[in-house]
């Protein structure tokens, strides 16, 4: 029998070096992709956009993963923004007309069509998704709306951004006047920090005051300071109600597009103004009924008349006619009931008595 063909070694290892080099891309490719869907999740909630750039009239398709699920979310267009430095001016950069909302998914995801509109202000521009209801988060993306104009952003727009450090509270009182409807005023009091890599140097803020269903009429406020990279500092800034105000009020502060902070307030009822009105209720009432007795007063007859006519009534006898005052026919006009008339009466004898006069024939 004629001796086999000896294999070359590199012939007998090679299909075994290109099973392990297999194997160990598949766990090389099964590592990379781990990781990175482990970090998209713990970087937070990230969005996509369909198409980079769309003009007004077309539309976008906004998709968004690492959300929380069941979360309310707002999209919209926003001028005067890059991602991750906020939107200058807050909503009022963006087109909040054909602005859209969305829900995530039990797995934090969504997907909605946007329609591209011109935001009130230049580019540059994002599609920003923020939640609407719990715990704020958000997400830009760079987008461009074709024919809008593009400037850059306002000088000190692109520096760090502001984040709440802790120790948010309210300070202050209410005096005697706002016991009465004066304004209720306190001072918002918190401690920021810049997370950004530029220092931050008289940041604007917005604050507001919401009641009920109401929105708040946000104010704009400068605070005279600068903050470093890294650094913190104690904000301080009034805050003013209406007149009268009462109830439950929350107090929000805004900068950046973002809402830092938010502070419930319990404002007291001005019950000093209640006490005014029940007064005012007796008071006016009373004073009306004296100027009416006044008035009576004046329109009545004057006194001497009044005396006159007491003056020219008959006697008291003769308004009585013949009945007298007994009503029993005696009366003064009567001659033999006058005394000048009657006979003097004998010495010794009594005054005859009316109970004589009346007395029978026979009784006497």
């Amino acid at each position: 029998m004629p001796p086999k063909p000896s294999t070359p070694p590199l012939a007998r290892t090679a299909p075994r070096a290109v099973a392990a080099l297999v194997v160990l891309a598949l766990l090389g490719l099964g590592c990379a992709l781990l990781p990175g869907s482990v970090a998209s999740a713990a970087d937070g909630p990230t969005v996509r956009l369909s198409a980079a750039q769309a003009g007004q009239g077309g539309s976008v398709t906004v998709k968004g993963a690492g959300w929380r699920p069941g979360a309310l979310l707002m999209v919209l267009i926003c001028g005067r923004s890059k991602p991750g430095r906020g939107v200058v001016g807050g909503t009022d950069s963006c087109a909040n007309a054909e602005g859209r909302a969305v829900t995530t998914g039990k797995d934090g995801a969504f997907s909605k069509k946007l329609p591209v509109a011109e935001p009130p202000v230049p580019c540059p521009c994002v599609v920003r998704v923020a939640t609407v209801t719990g715990a704020k988060e958000r997400a830009d993306a760079a987008f461009r709306v074709a024919g809008h104009p593009v400037k850059p952003l306002p000088k000190g727009a692109t520096g760090g951004r502001l984040a709440v450090l802790g120790g948010t509270r309210l300070e202050g009182s209410s005096g005697l006047l706002t016991w009465f409807g004066a304004p209720p005023q306190r001072k918002l009091v918190l401690t920021v920090g810049n997370t950004g890599s530029e220092p931050v140097e008289d940041p604007v803020f917005r604050i507001g005051a919401s009641h009920g269903v109401f929105a708040p009429e946000w104010e704009e406020q400068r605070w005279q300071g600068t903050v470093a990279p890294g650094g913190k500092a104690r904000i301080e800034l009034p805050v003013e109600l209406t007149g009268g105000a009462h109830g439950d009020y929350l107090v929000s502060l805004r900068f950046g597009g973002e809402v830092l902070a938010e502070q419930p307030w319990d404002v007291g009822r001005p019950w000093g103004v209640t006490v005014f009105w029940l007064l005012l209720c007796v008071v006016v009432p009373a004073a009306l009924f004296r100027v009416g007795m006044v008035i009576v007063d004046r329109l009545r007859p004057p006194r001497r008349e009044a005396s006159a006519r007491r003056r020219r009534r008959p006697p008291s006898g003769v308004s009585r006619g013949r009945h007298g005052a007994g009503g029993r026919g005696l009366g003064a006009a009567l001659p033999w009931f006058t005394p000048d008339a009657a006979p003097p009466a004998p010495a010794g004898s009594r005054a005859p008595s009316p109970h004589d006069a009346r007395r029978t024939p026979d009784e006497n």
